[in-house]
């Protein structure tokens, strides 16, 4: 089919976009199954794996099943609807030749398409050697929040030096020890320009930042508590200060939540309060 390795940039998984996108219609089809079926969703896998090898792909304009075999598959329910013909000898090579020639061709076309769809959202960034660039990151939080103030959270840490340029759309950064066990070649997507040339490095230590390029937002205490009566019982909140954010930016979260996702944080004001009553 005229596939080639491609070397993939970390902590981008458009590169590999095809896969990406099979495996969200593989996880559809077998959770269809689970509710379907129920316990014995395995025993009909093969059901699966049978619609998807003879469902209809836009870039092949044919099912995977004829592009693999060359030939359209005979189900049980139309067997005598499809016709099959013996080819053998030179026939057969010139047969599957042409074939792979079409789907190539089409691929092409697919493929030319889809980029120019995501040209469009995309800007030309280049930069330097001996640049300054900040990294992005991402936050997470365990806990659900109603009165989200994800906006406000960091979303870059840096700036740190260019080292090098690795290809066409890759950079090689000068990271921190802190940061000793994230790849330190990134796409030009993770980084920002830094305008002016930073007198001392930004303390990352604040934000502890994983091997994926994202952080955990912890909660460090437990300003205020509130009640909240319905028809039927009584649901208590907690206004929660969140690390690298001020107290103005604190959020109300259910107690119940908070408890189960970080006990720490009522073991502490348990003690708070003991020690104020004696």
């Amino acid at each position: 089919m005229g596939s080639k390795l491609n070397f993939r940039t970390a902590y981008h998984p458009q590169t590999d976009g095809q896969t990406e996108r099979v495996n969200q219609i593989l996880e559809d089809m077998l959770r269809a199954c689970a509710l379907d079926f129920g316990g014995s969703w395995d025993k009909n896998l093969p059901y699966a794996e049978f619609s998807y090898n003879n469902s209809y792909q836009a870039s092949l304009q044919m099912a995977p099943y004829e592009a693999l075999y060359g030939r359209k598959c005979r189900t049980p329910l139309l067997w005598d609807q499809t016709g099959e013909r013996q080819v053998f000898g030179m026939d057969i090579l010139r047969e599957a030749e042409e074939k792979v020639k079409i789907i190539q061709e089409r691929l092409r076309v697919a493929q030319s398409r889809h980029k120019s769809y995501a040209d469009n959202r995309r800007r030309d960034l280049s930069f330097e050697e001996g640049d300054y660039v900040y990294l992005r990151v991402t936050p997470l939080r365990g806990v659900h929040r109603f009165h989200t103030m994800g906006k406000l959270a960091p979303r870059f840490v840096g700036p740190y030096k260019i080292v090098s340029r690795r290809g066409e759309v890759a950079y090689q950064l000068e990271l921190p020890q802190s940061l000793a066990g994230v790849h330190n070649v990134f796409h030009v997507s993770q980084l920002k320009k830094c305008l002016r040339v930073p007198t001392e490095e930004a303390n990352i230590e604040q934000i502890e930042v994983q091997e994926d390029l994202t952080y955990i937002e912890k909660p460090i205490r437990i300003l205020e508590t509130s009640e909240r009566r319905t028809r039927n019982r009584v649901i208590r909140f907690c206004k929660v200060q969140w690390s690298n954010h001020s107290e103005e930016e604190s959020t109300w979260e259910r107690e119940d939540e908070l408890k189960s996702a970080h006990p720490h944080l009522f073991a502490s004001s348990s003690e708070s309060r003991g020690r104020d009553s004696v």
